[in-house]
């Protein structure tokens, strides 16, 4: 699905395996991301979808990771194997994945195992840039769902795009979860002031008071 000229949903019920959280293709002058991994049950069917928006898996330079939760994090595995990509994540949640946590990262709830893998970027600052091709992808810290949560954002037609997965929660003290900080992550994400919100679960908002409608709901 189209979101944008540069930005596309591959994955995510309807797309793939329906246990994945949704995934996104930044695709900038050839210069390629993957925004999370899925569960990793459809990885063939996801690298297809990839490949259909006219990207090579050569082209994939990053996977940036959300949240270390296994219905985004699953496929982290194949997907770098077949691209040769570099995974991001924040330093908080990938000690779970470094270390095949399969409780904080939620796999067991699946029914699904989680080996530890390498986190290849591990980001520490409350903002971060990544350069994708000379473009600006923001990273901001919005711990409380997990504690090493990240959105990120960047500019394509003109129009803010937030890569918000999971705005909505849930909240569980195996998860590592503190509802108190992600309030506040909340103001910040609405503080972005977002036209398009892609969001790892509901799908697709545009609009800024619909963006700001949909974060509010979960305060």
């Amino acid at each position: 699905m189209t979101i944008t000229s540069e930005v596309f949903q591959v994955g995510g019920d309807g797309f793939t395996s329906s246990l994945d959280g949704s995934v996104y293709l930044i695709n900038t002058c050839g210069h390629s991301a993957l925004v999370d991994a899925g569960c990793g049950k459809s990885v063939d069917k996801l690298l297809r979808n990839v490949q259909n928006h006219g990207t090579a898996l050569s082209q994939i330079e990053y996977l940036m990771i959300t949240h270390c939760h296994y219905d985004h994090t699953g496929g982290i595995r194949d997907i770098r194997e077949r691209t040769k990509c570099k995974v991001i994540t924040h330093e908080l949640d990938a000690n779970f994945l470094e270390e095949g946590d399969e409780s904080v990262t939620g796999a067991r709830w699946y029914g699904g195992s989680l080996p530890g893998l390498t986190i290849d970027i591990k980001l520490t600052e409350k903002r971060e840039t990544i350069d994708l091709g000379g473009r600006k992808i923001h990273a901001i810290h919005v711990p409380g769902h997990s504690p090493g949560s990240l959105v990120y954002l960047m500019e394509s037609e003109g129009l803010k795009v937030l890569f918000g997965q999971d705005v909505h929660g849930p909240f569980h003290d195996g998860l590592r979860s503190s509802r108190e900080k992600y309030v506040r992550s909340l103001n910040l994400m609405i503080s972005l002031q977002a036209d398009i919100l892609c969001e790892g679960h509901y799908g697709i908002f545009r609009g800024k008071e619909k963006v700001e409608a949909f974060i509010t709901s979960f305060m």
